[in-house]
């Protein structure tokens, strides 16, 4: 039984690739995405691949791997946006074909695996974690991919496997530390509980996933002793990871226990309600079996998926991205799911999800029609006519006759395609536009000033200017600038400048990364902006 043909597998591919190779053209949004590319940039220009700083300060936070692979792309492809991009987006075709494999494995039947494989390509919060990259696409990659190769490894004992799952686990640790371990240590747990597949994994061989663990993460413990001495080891293996759980050292972002939860909603779409219906359905499953093993029945996702979020729900420092490592075992579940209810017939359950669907892209038609009104404009005129082509096609097939399922399931994944088309291609390249910081920095190309004479006050956070400069500007004491000196400043404290000066350039600012109605209404956006300034000292 095939939920889908080869012939719209294909389409649903190329239709992603567009989506995800547009977005490699995105200029960078502040703050991490930005931030993160300018200390990327600083190892590749200094060739110091050891020592990680954010601005002038060393960066004991994240680990070095993200860094480490957007600097090797960077001296191979030059200082751009598309060379910082193009690890994470390898990353995510590995986590993609990791689910379709995993997925294999775990559910022999259909085109599962291809389904479950869309379905992460789909989720808006990988989607976006390709343009605006951080740290999340590299530890997805790695997670799921390692979590496919235990897997593997418990049913062949593969020492090929048992090798890759432990440099996988490594290479997702050295990506944001110990969570990554966390999730691929709680979706093993809830493989082995219901297979009681225990003997197999407890074997000698196991010795070989350690060693290869322990191989893998060396490179990235030697950088943090190098520069921050014992303290990093702790910092690593113990602290970075607690503090987050307990926001030591951070604000508390969301005492909300359900803020996980509601953020799928938006983070897994299209197939969020999906998901929870398979989720609660599943739970109910196994609970009224009381866990007796079921030949073809698996736990791995569901097992997996409530004790991550049981976790992390239980965190004070909660942000949106923490859940990318999840969305490839989430993607697996809600593809068997769709499969079980399209093998079982379900139409009553398919009609609730599909109307709700119909609801969601015929409310998305004139909400893609405003922010072209009265924001972004046509931004690209070819890849404009490609979104309408697509989503034209995307209506013919909500009113063509075809197996409920199979539209269902279809046409989610085309209104994905086209939203994410007119996304990368019109909506964000117009919306990076308003960060000051870009603006300055071609303000400062196109008039030819010396970026050598170009400062920042201290602790200052202006990662566009820095990265698309090419250079890494120093953060000073207003006390040691020099007549002649330039200075990037905000309005907040120009104020508040007590040398004399003149204004070379003025930006318009916006943090972009939080969008609010004010800001994309036309008639209240004047009223939110920061200004930015690049002043001359001239005394």
């Amino acid at each position: 039984m095939l939920l889908l043909s080869p012939r719209q597998l294909l389409f649903l591919y190329i239709g992603f690739s567009i989506v995800y190779i547009s977005g490699l053209f995105i200029p960078l949004m502040e703050n991490d995405s930005a931030q993160h590319a300018s200390m990327a940039m600083k190892m590749a220009l200094n060739n110091d691949f050891f020592h990680i700083y954010k601005g002038e300060n060393p960066y004991l936070d994240k680990p070095h791997l993200h860094f480490w692979l957007a600097a090797i792309s960077m001296k191979l492809f030059g200082i751009n946006a598309v060379a910082y991009r193009i690890p994470a987006l390898l990353a995510l075709i590995l986590g993609a074909f990791s689910t379709k494999k995993l997925s294999d494995l775990l559910y022999d039947q259909g085109n599962t695996g291809y389904l479950a494989s869309l379905i992460f390509l789909s989720a808006q919060t990988i989607i976006l974690s390709a343009h605006d990259v951080r740290t999340d696409a590299v530890l997805t990659g790695f997670i799921i991919f390692s979590v496919w190769q235990f897997v593997k490894f418990i049913k062949t004992q593969s020492s090929v496997s048992a090798i890759l799952a432990g440099l996988g686990t490594a290479l997702a640790f050295s990506s944001k530390g110990l969570m990554a371990v966390v999730i691929i240590g709680f979706c093993i747990f809830s493989y082995l509980l219901y297979s009681r597949e225990w003997k197999r994994f407890f074997k000698l061989k196991i010795l070989v996933v350690m060693i290869s663990f322990l191989a893998g993460i060396t490179p990235v413990l030697y950088a943090y002793y190098l520069q921050f001495g014992e303290e990093g080891i702790r910092f690593i293996l113990f602290n970075q990871s607690m503090n987050r759980l307990t926001a030591t050292g951070f604000k508390e972002t969301s005492p909300d226990y359900f803020f996980f939860f509601h953020t799928l909603l938006w983070a897994f779409l299209p197939f969020s309600l999906a998901f929870y219906f398979g989720v609660f359905e599943k739970t109910a499953f196994f609970i009224k079996t009381r866990f007796t093993k079921i030949k073809g029945i698996e736990f791995l996702t569901l097992g997996g998926f409530w004790l991550v979020m049981c976790i992390f729900s239980a965190s004070r420092f909660k942000l949106p991205h923490y859940l990318n490592g999840l969305i490839p075992v989430l993607s697996i579940l809600t593809a068997a799911y769709l499969f079980d209810l399209y093998r079982k017939n379900d139409v009553r359950k398919l009609k609730i999800l599909y109307i709700i669907q119909l609801i969601v892209i015929f409310a998305g038609i004139p909400g893609l029609g405003l922010l072209t009104y009265y924001f972004t404009g046509i931004e690209n005129i070819a890849f404009f006519i490609l979104f309408i082509v697509v989503y034209v096609y995307l209506l013919i097939q909500v009113f063509a006759k075809e197996n409920l399922f199979r539209k269902y399931v279809f046409i989610s994944l085309v209104f994905s395609v086209a939203v994410n088309i007119y996304l990368n291609t019109q909506f964000y390249p117009v919306l990076t536009q308003y960060q000051g910081s870009l603006k300055m920095a071609e303000f400062v190309s196109q008039k030819n000033i010396d970026k050598n004479k170009i400062h920042m006050l201290n602790n200052y956070e202006a990662w566009g200017f820095d990265f698309y400069t090419q250079r890494n500007t120093p953060r000073v004491d207003e006390s040691a600038l020099k007549k002649g000196d330039y200075l990037v400043i905000y309005n907040e404290h120009l104020q508040n400048f007590k040398r004399n000066y003149r204004v070379i350039d003025q930006e318009n600012h916006f943090r972009i990364t939080r969008l609010s109605l004010k800001f994309l209404n036309p008639k209240t956006r004047p009223a939110q902006y920061e200004k930015i300034f690049l002043i001359e000292i001239t005394e």
